[in-house]
C-alpha cells in the first residue's frame, strides 16, 4: 500500500517536539545544541538561514554521526515548510537521538531572530 507524504508526516511514529525560532535561538544559547538545515545546498545558497549547519536530508543519516557522537546533544532540525524537518527529526530518533526538536518557522524569521 502507498502512503501519500501528508499521511506519512501525520503517521510518524515519534512525538516530535516543535519550537518556535525565538525558543530555539534561546534554548541554543544556553545548551551549546546545534541547528541543522536540511534544505539542499542550492537552496541554502540562495537563502541562507544563520548560524546553522547544513546537512541536506539526504544525507543526514550517514553525516549525523560524523558531527554528534553524543546521542543526548542538543538538535535543532529546520527546512522551508517543515516536512523535511519532520521526517528528518523521525530518522534521528530512529538513529538514538534523543534531544530533538523541529523549528516551525521560516528562513527570514530563523534570521531575524537570530540577529537580536
Amino acid at each position: 500500500m502507498l502512503i501519500d507524504l501528508a499521511s506519512r508526516i501525520k503517521n510518524i511514529g515519534f512525538d516530535i517536539r516543535c519550537v518556535s525560532a525565538e525558543q530555539a535561538v534561546n534554548e541554543l544559547r544556553q545548551n551549546n545544541g546545534t541547528l541543522i538545515d536540511v534544505r539542499e545546498s542550492v537552496e541554502v545558497a540562495k537563502h541562507p538561514a544563520l548560524a546553522s549547519l547544513n546537512i541536506p536530508r539526504g544525507i543526514l543519516e550517514m553525516k549525523a554521526l560524523e558531527h554528534f557522537q553524543d546521542a543526548s546533544t542538543p538538535l535543532y532540525i529546520h527546512c522551508a515548510s517543515g516536512v523535511r524537518a519532520k521526517l528528518a527529526a523521525e530518522q534521528l530518533m530512529h538513529m538514538g537521538y534523543s534531544n530533538v526538536s523541529v523549528v516551525t518557522c521560516s528562513i527570514p524569521t530563523i534570521n531575524e531572530v537570530n540577529e537580536k
